[in-house]
């Protein structure tokens, strides 16, 4: 289902609002969606340790050469893997001998560790951390592809199904589709959007934003910013300047810069991730289209490599698809058989 499909009209007149469909998390549902999100990357992975644990009654040097190659062809990372590898070495040596039966366990609780070493779990999604003072101000970065206005919407649906009054701010100004595709969320969530239209001034975008959203009393303010990355001086230099002018109505502004990458470009997300993080202080990451590869272990690379906290992660279509990361949820959905 495409973008513009999700707001067609229903069957018989009726017209059901993203609202609607993105309430309360049930845990059960949530579940399910995980589950079904991350299949591809499930499959992909135990069908290659399948073959390399074939025959093998211990985890020995050639098990573990395998098990290399399968997290790195994973989209996991050469970093990542070379200390998860490292660190089953270490068990093995000082266990004497593992028996490949135990492999599932052992990387699950590896790759568990590591996630909790990147404060991945201490993050919360749609709620204001205590104390902060309103309106809670999000910047949005990341190139143009990878979802990063459709999660904006998504997110602006979330935060109003848990109570929250949003603003949101078209500050992507030098794509026309970002600023329509923003004013369509907008329309179809009943959150306001502050526009000023193509190739205007993003940071007076960003300014209106939060003067609107202070003026209106809203809890949150989510602002979506240009994704391109051929002048990382110019894309910095634009970013310094929004934050700037937001600082004039809430010196903490932002209180959450969120970098969107594509799950589904493997290696390439973790690129644009080195990219960002030198252009700005990236805070926070959301990964988005992981229903639609087997490039999952990306997470855990990202994850790693930046010290950067997960907080959203795409498993679907729908609005309720853009799920708070869990890594203990994520870890035991990816090594269940």
């Amino acid at each position: 289902m495409g973008f513009f499909d999700f707001f067609k009209e229903k069957p018989e007149g009726k017209q059901e609002k993203p609202q609607e469909r993105s309430g309360l998390d049930k845990p059960e549902e949530k579940q399910e969606k995980l589950d079904k999100g991350l299949e591809k990357t499930k499959e992909s992975f135990f069908s290659k340790l399948g073959k390399a644990v074939a025959g093998k009654s211990k985890v020995d040097e050639e098990v573990l050469d395998e098990l290399e190659e399968i997290l790195i062809s994973s989209d996991v990372g050469v970093e990542t893997t070379v200390k998860i590898i490292r660190r089953i070495e270490e068990r093995v040596a000082r266990d004497l001998y593992l028996n490949t039966s135990e492999l599932d366990r052992i990387l699950r609780e590896e790759v568990a560790a590591l996630l909790a070493e990147n404060k991945s779990a201490d993050v919360e999604g749609f709620n204001i951390p205590e104390g902060i003072k309103k309106p809670y101000t999000i910047l949005v970065v990341g190139v143009n592809g990878v979802g990063k206005t459709t999660t904006i919407g998504k997110l602006a649906a979330r935060y109003k199904a848990h109570g929250k009054k949003v603003v949101l701010g078209a500050a992507d100004t030098f794509r026309a589709a970002a600023v329509d595709q923003l004013k369509l969320w907008g329309e179809r969530v009943g959150v306001p959007v502050v526009s000023h239209g193509m190739n205007t001034d993003p940071a007076s975008v960003a300014y209106d934003a939060v003067e609107s959203g202070q003026r209106e009393g809203a809890d949150v303010v989510i602002i979506d910013t240009a994704g391109r990355l051929h002048n990382k001086v110019g894309l910095m230099n634009e970013l310094s300047k929004i934050k700037r002018v937001i600082q004039k109505f809430v010196p903490e502004a932002p209180h959450e810069v969120l970098l969107v990458l594509d799950g589904s470009t493997g290696q390439n997300a973790l690129l644009q991730a080195r990219e960002f993080t030198k252009a700005t202080d990236v805070t926070t990451l959301a990964i988005t289209k992981l229903d639609g590869t087997a490039k999952g272990g990306v997470v855990i690379g990202i994850s790693e490599e930046f010290k950067i906290p997960v907080k959203y992660i795409g498993v679907g279509e729908k609005v309720d698809d853009l799920q708070v990361f869990d890594r203990k949820a994520f870890v035991e959905t990816i090594f269940k058989r």
